[in-house]
């Protein structure tokens, strides 16, 4: 008996290994790749673990960097043709370069094959992650800016919120006001802290415009009296002592580092900075971007955020399409990712969804993102492959100085567009 017990557990052991063999053979295992803080890794995590919880055959593995290394290394490993240690799956902003390249793949097939919808996405959104008339990333988030403020410095200083009817005036007024120096006149607290990318939003909400087209692209915009007008107030804030200026704003660690110091007293931003406003337990609110005095109009950067992408060399296509799906549904990744409340969504169904718009967690004033985000259009960036090329050896380079107080925008901006209209023709971008 004892014998015949024996061999039929015996029995069962082997079974069940060669079951535990089936499920190991059977399991897909996806790369997913992102840049990120550890903090930002950890929701990321939350989310592969969410969808291997719900997919078991599925096992996917996070592969990270920090944003100053990711595109050098995602860049070396194409370069290197193995697509075995590609992620499958990746984050990519902007997506153009990588599509025209055919390193990314078209999804437009994956799309029209499983009906997703497509119509609820905020404007400019899908845009922004297409090339050549396809569709080749779906945005994880939206980068729609908004103005940060602290409450405690208003209030210390007599002024109201911020409201939806600011213009360029009361925030001027605002910046000014909340400047505090020392005795020696040094600056201790400025009013605002807004990086140097920030100034599309009064380029764009003053109507003016970058290049005349940012997809298909023949002439540089900026040298336009409605660009050069938001262009120099923007940069009179800095040039006045009432915002920092670009350069010093870095090298004090960020707009975040600064606010949460009181160095700074109002910030523009997108969603990114609420968890750790929210775990200081800072008095802070937000509100829409003021509008332009001359056009009653106001800007939010872009609708653009960072794009879930494929890689065109991985070998695992429809467990990849599979887990995008997930990422971009409401019950899946949104969920996990708005309720962090560090990302503003890019459709509008989960914007008024409860998970993001929780009163529980701050800001109270999230209806500011959704004002933003219909005025908000795919113009702050190119979409277009030589972007960012032009960007950072011809337009950034000047608007530099322009930053830093050493350049007046009407005297360099029209040589700057001079420049830039003829590497758009140099490289085949003529009227």
């Amino acid at each position: 008996m004892r014998k015949r017990l024996a061999g039929v557990l015996f029995i069962l052991l082997i079974l069940t290994a060669m079951s535990s063999v089936a499920v190991a053979q059977d399991q897909t295992t996806l790369l997913w790749g992102m840049w990120g803080s550890p903090e930002e890794i950890a929701v990321h995590q939350q989310v592969a673990d969410a969808y291997m919880k719900a997919n078991p055959n599925v096992k996917v593995e996070i592969w990270s960097q920090p944003w100053g290394d990711y595109f050098t290394k995602m860049d070396t490993l194409f370069a290197a043709g193995d697509g075995s240690v590609i992620p499958d799956v990746f984050f990519m902003s902007p997506i153009q370069n990588y599509a025209s390249k055919k390193l990314i793949q078209d999804l437009t097939p994956y799309i029209e094959k499983s009906k997703m919808e497509l119509t609820d996405y905020w404007p400019g959104a899908l845009e922004s992650t297409s090339w050549d008339g396809k569709v080749y990333g779906l945005p994880r988030d939206s980068g729609v800016e908004v103005l940060y403020y602290n409450k405690d410095d208003f209030d210390k200083a007599g002024l109201k919120y911020p409201t939806d009817d600011w213009t360029w005036d009361d925030l001027k007024k605002a910046a000014e006001a909340l400047t505090v120096k020392d005795t020696t006149g040094r600056v201790s607290r400025y009013g605002l802290a807004a990086e140097g990318s920030k100034f599309f939003d009064f380029v764009g909400g003053n109507g003016g415009h970058i290049l005349d087209d940012m997809f298909k692209p023949t002439e540089c915009q900026l040298s336009q009296p409605e660009a050069v007008a938001g262009i120099e107030f923007f940069s009179g804030l800095m040039n006045d002592g009432f915002a920092w200026r670009d350069a010093n704003l870095g090298q004090a660690g960020g707009d975040q580092a600064v606010f949460l110091s009181d160095q700074a007293s109002m910030f523009i931003q997108n969603a990114s900075r609420i968890p750790a406003l929210n775990a200081a337990g800072v008095n802070y609110d937000i509100a829409a971007i003021p509008k332009s005095p001359t056009t009653g109009n106001r800007q939010a950067g872009s609708t653009n955020g960072a794009a879930w992408v494929m890689s065109a060399l991985t070998d695992k296509a429809d467990a990849a399409w599979a887990f995008m799906q997930f990422l971009q549904s409401p019950d899946g990744g949104q969920a996990v990712y708005f309720s962090a409340g560090d990302a503003f969504p890019p459709t509008k169904t989960g914007a008024n969804a409860p998970v993001f718009m929780d009163e529980k967690r701050g800001p109270v004033n999230k209806q500011a993102f959704l004002v933003d985000a219909e005025s908000a259009p795919p113009n702050g960036n190119g979409w277009f492959a030589e972007w960012g090329e032009l960007s950072s050896t011809v337009i950034s380079p000047v608007l530099t100085s322009i930053w830093s107080g050493d350049a007046k925008p009407a005297d360099v901006l029209p040589g700057m567009c001079d420049t830039a209209n003829k590497y758009l023709a140099d490289h085949g971008y003529k009227k």
